[in-house]
């Protein structure tokens, strides 16, 4: 293969590939969904996709971005292939012609060698466990990930780059004292967390609420409590009653209808409630998933003070927590959502910024502090 230009292909493609490895590794011996070795990419393999991919990222199609997703796999039947009659050559020039017809959501190039190269054989929409995937999602913006050994439409980040910066995701985020489960959810190194669709779906909520890019706050609160209503602006202009209960009820149902059906109901659901918190103000929603308001306006409780100081971590290798004023990290949102969670410690506060900033607040016990959790790797 050539030799990679980019340099960061180089630097990064050791430990993804140690990570892909590693990982395989603690599946069961007999676990369908271990792939065998010869699908996992070497790391000369990913410096080749790292690279095309940025360079394709940084060239344009009749003034577009090309937006495109390389798999790392076979054209089986399993994956229902549609294949090239001529294979394509993984070259930037190839792969920005072609963006126009794959940069749909789900659409992925599958890539494999031929030889001492990697040819791009067609497309498929069936990514198999495991399988790995560079997709590029701005200009010089590329996440590494895989699909996890189990159903889920969300992929398990491994690292994101930047231009020459490389954001490597730290698994043992999810073993820090106090880590919320969405956290451990997103981070989709725990099989248990990833299995609860009740976490899947807040994560889902999460994708979408970034997805809108209007920002906004999704405020999650104890099912059967009132006392969130303490901090909360009254009268409010759009309380809902009774409680809005689509999500619950299809949680309830998911065993008596057929799977299509439900997961298009969640899907459904989930773009709904995103687009709630698009509204100015803040959505409230209990942990079962009732919809209780949307458009609020926080307030501090009339017994607690201001809050004046919070932990900030990022999921990130070399990243180390700061202790800041909520106001050297954001706005009036970040600001409303951590004096929410300072004066309601038992909920928590989900904000999805306008620049695609996203973090999770939730009190800490441990640090007797707010703890800001920034997770827009994780959602990429």
């Amino acid at each position: 293969m050539n030799q990679p230009a980019y340099a960061v292909a180089r630097a990064v493609a050791p430990t993804v590939a140690d990570h892909l490895q590693i990982h395989r590794a603690a599946l069961p011996e007999h676990d369908a969904a271990r792939p065998p070795f010869e699908l996992l990419p070497e790391a000369r393999h990913i410096e080749a996709l790292v690279d095309v991919a940025f360079w394709a990222s940084v060239r344009r199609e009749e003034g577009y971005i090309p937006k495109i997703s390389l798999a790392f796999l076979r054209p089986v039947p399993e994956i229902c292939p549609l294949v090239f009659e001529q294979p394509l050559p993984l070259e930037p020039a190839a792969l920005t012609r072609l963006a126009a017809a794959v940069e749909r959501p789900g659409v992925h190039l599958g890539v494999w060698p031929d030889g001492d190269s990697l040819i791009v054989w067609g497309t498929t929409h069936m990514i198999p466990p495991f399988c790995f995937v560079v997709e590029v999602v701005a200009p010089g913006v590329l996440v590494l990930k895989h699909r996890p050994h189990h159903e889920s439409r969300k992929f398990v980040n491994v690292a994101v780059l930047e231009g020459d910066r490389i954001k490597i995701i730290d698994e043992r985020a999810s073993r820090i004292a106090d880590c919320p489960a969405l956290l451990t959810s997103m981070l989709g190194f725990d099989h248990t967390s990833l299995a609860d669709e009740r976490l899947n779906i807040q994560v889902q909520v999460s994708l979408s609420m970034r997805r809108h890019e209007r920002g906004g706050i999704l405020l999650i609160v104890p099912a059967g409590s009132h006392e969130w209503r303490e901090s909360i602006v009254q009268p409010m202009r759009y309380a809902v009653q009774p409680p809005f209960c689509e999500i619950a009820n299809l949680l309830r149902r998911r065993d008596g209808m057929p799977p299509h059906e439900w997961r298009e109901g969640i899907e459904r659901a989930v773009e709904s409630l995103a687009g709630l918190t698009a509204v100015d103000g803040a959505t409230i929603l209990t942990h079962r998933y009732d919809l209780l308001a949307f458009g609020v306006k926080i307030a501090r409780r009339d017994d607690n003070g201001p809050v004046d100081e919070m932990v900030v971590t990022e999921p990130i290798l070399g990243a180390t927590p700061q202790r800041i004023h909520p106001a050297e990290f954001g706005g009036t949102r970040h600001l409303a959502a951590a004096q929410f969670v300072h004066d309601q410690r038992d909920a928590s506060a989900l904000v999805a910024s306008q620049d695609g900033r996203f973090t999770i607040f939730a009190w800490s016990p441990c640090d007797d502090a707010v703890h800001a959790h920034r997770v827009e790797t994780l959602l990429l």
